[in-house]
């Protein structure tokens, strides 16, 4: 990817609630917020999970994917998460973008119409074909260390 010319991806309005697109909040940033296209506020409640439209769909090229994030600030100050992240857009999804949504804290959380829920990270991916086998190559970890390495 050329710094310099960045991915063009074509983006279409969809839904009945209009919202801003998706968009960088700083010049540095990787991943572009997205909107709750939302008509009213909905408050989630501990514990509970939504599935939130976000009032667009995009044409991602083949060899990327979307990755759909959760908000730092939203999951420390209210435990607002995204229990599937990193969500993934594949290149062949051409629906409204939208994101699971869950409440992990102890208080019930209000979205509003339009709020920045989540971010979206373009990430390439390198496809593969398996090629079964009847031993793998050794390593000094081997099988161990499931979620750590001692």
């Amino acid at each position: 990817m050329d710094p310099e010319r960045p991915l063009e991806l074509p983006i279409k309005r969809v839904g009945e609630v209009s919202v801003d697109l998706p968009g960088y909040m700083t010049d540095g940033a990787v991943g572009l917020d997205l909107p709750a296209a939302l008509a009213v506020p909905l408050t989630l409640a501990p514990g509970e999970r939504v599935l939130v439209p976000c009032g667009f769909a995009i044409a991602i090229p083949r060899g990327y994917e979307g990755q759909v994030r959760p908000r730092s600030g939203l999951a420390l100050k209210h435990g607002l998460c995204i229990p599937n992240a990193p969500g993934t857009i594949d290149p062949d999804y051409r629906g409204e973008v939208k994101v699971i949504l869950a409440n992990f804290g102890e208080e019930p959380v209000v979205i509003e119409p339009g709020q920045r829920i989540a971010q979206l990270v373009i990430c390439p991916v390198a496809g593969c074909v398996l090629r079964e086998c009847e031993e793998l190559e050794d390593t000094d970890r081997g099988a161990g260390g499931f979620g750590h390495t001692r």
